[in-house]
């Protein structure tokens, strides 16, 4: 930490960001371009992604070594501590597919707003850092527009991470960023601005034309619009940043959650559906149910069940709109585990993605009763809805519209690239998770195919935009698929079970 008084360089807000379209600036990343001086977080992320809760345990356990180190020795040595704990046989692929899927989101409610004011302004960026560059690369490229990353490398063995680090480069602090850098830029060229937070940025500082200091006062992180690319998807089971606190307790109550989740998890399967209600509240589920609850559909000659069409928060959705309506609703879903469908307390019917034969399952399913559908396909953490299948649109004109809405405060309830089948185990693990299930009013035969004439698309991007407002969340034109690639790298299909086995 620099003394106040004694910084060689100007503070950064003192910096002036206009008329810099040709210019280079190279920062440095914890502290600087994010408000947090500690890396642990995102060490830890990373090792809960890849290594589970014992690799996270024992990151906890190496923490105080590796402050000690970073004090007392070198800062190199507090962060070789910490790579060790976070990636020591870890796949390389994991910790690549955690970089892009988990980390984004974190860090993009970290950044500082007077260094991303300086960077932003620069048409040509680069970072600098101690991190492993395959932690952040991923997010400074896509998400805060840098063209160039230098950062530690990772040593590996076999596509594995030793929890070593590359022996020529060593750990980026001090004189390793100026060698980095000067590789990186040439002999004869010098960066125009360089933004450094501590005492071991001002090596690589002195190389720029212009230096400056990000100091340690507290600020508010920039605003996901104000970013060039917001985080629209993200993965990884932590709710809350972990601080070393944060994931002690998140490591501590585990055990403690598994067990709570499993006894919700058997009062669902086995208590019958009008009494759920009561005995998830006495369970420490909150339940909030707002709009009036359609009455059961009387399935007289001709007539068909109501068709629920939800938003898609996680994969009890349809679980909790039966518990609102005191019934049970079939529901029809393209992938699902078989773990999920043992336990489920409603009928599940998988779908195949060809049109005509699920247009058909889903007319034998209305015949029957109600179903709900989750026309977005698969489920979105933050306030966006994603684009609306219009199949069910074309199949009755009684459709509801209802808004989930579900609160967690120390697991996500959904995953797209963990074991699916533990999904309502990690909701129910929360200590007191919520779920709101909001009833909107029927659409009216004039907002509906068979009655005023709509097609499918329009009756399904207007019940996209009733929910979305019900809800305060934005409607996007993303879809599964993009999803999908963005967190997994693949298209989410996943090939329904052989009957036959």
């Amino acid at each position: 930490m620099v003394v106040a008084g004694d910084e060689p360089f100007p503070a950064v807000y003192k910096c002036d960001a206009s008329r810099r379209g040709d210019h280079t600036v190279v920062s440095g990343l914890d502290g600087t371009l994010l408000r947090s001086r500690s890396a642990f977080p995102y060490y830890a992320l990373v090792a809960l992604d890849t290594g589970g809760v014992p690799r996270l345990a024992l990151l906890l356990l190496l923490a105080p070594l590796a402050a000690a180190l970073y004090y007392a020795v070198s800062e190199a040595a507090g962060v070789q501590v910490l790579v060790f704990a976070a990636t020591a046989g870890a796949r390389v692929a994991n910790i690549e597919s955690a970089a892009r899927a988990v980390l984004p989101r974190f860090y993009a409610a970290d950044v500082h707003p007077d260094a991303w004011r300086v960077f932003a302004a620069c048409s040509r960026r680069w970072v600098v850092t101690a991190t492993p560059r395959v932690m952040v690369e991923p997010f400074l490229r896509d998400h805060l527009g840098a063209d160039a990353i230098v950062g530690t490398e990772l040593a590996t063995w076999r596509g594995r991470a030793t929890g070593l680090v590359d022996v020529r480069r060593g750990v980026l602090v001090g004189e390793r960023k100026v060698e980095a850098l000067r590789e990186m830029i040439g002999e004869g060229n010098v960066p125009n601005v360089g933004l450094g937070d501590r005492r071991s940025d001002y090596a690589f500082m002195r190389l720029c034309k212009e230096a400056y200091l990000v100091p340690g006062t507290p600020v508010d992180a920039v605003g996901a619009d104000k970013l060039p690319k917001p985080v629209v998807f993200h993965d990884g089971r932590l709710v809350q940043r972990p601080t070393p606190v944060a994931a002690l307790i998140a490591v501590a109550w585990f055990p403690v959650g598994f067990l709570l989740s499993v006894i919700r998890v058997a009062a669902g399967s086995l208590v019958p559906m009008p009494w759920q209600y009561h005995v998830y509240r006495a369970l420490g589920v909150r339940i909030t149910v707002r709009g009036a609850p359609p009455p059961r559909p009387v399935l007289a000659s001709g007539r068909t069940g109501a068709l629920y069409a939800c938003s898609h928060r996680t994969l009890v959705d349809p679980v909790f709109l039966s518990v609102a309506l005191r019934r049970p609703v079939s529901v029809v879903t393209y992938s699902l585990s078989r773990l999920s469908e043992i336990l489920s307390p409603i009928r599940t019917v998988r779908l195949t993605r060809d049109r005509a034969t699920d247009a058909a399952a889903i007319k034998r399913l209305l015949a029957g009763g109600d179903v709900a559908v989750c026309p977005e396909g698969t489920t979105c953490r933050e306030p966006f809805l994603l684009r609306f299948s219009a199949l069910f649109a074309e199949l009755t004109d009684d459709i509801v519209p209802v808004a989930t809405e579900c609160r967690t405060s120390m697991f996500h309830g959904n995953t797209a690239r963990g074991w699916k089948a533990m999904d309502p185990f990690f909701f129910f693990m929360n200590p007191s998770p919520q779920y709101t299930v909001t009833f909107l009013d029927k659409l009216p035969a004039e907002h509906t195919c068979g009655g005023g004439g709509k097609s499918s698309h329009e009756v399904a991007n207007h019940v996209q935009r009733l929910i979305a407002s019900a809800l305060s969340y934005e409607c996007t034109g993303f879809t599964r698929k993009d999803k999908y690639r963005a967190l997994a790298g693949n298209d989410g299909v996943v090939a329904a079970p052989n009957k036959g086995t």
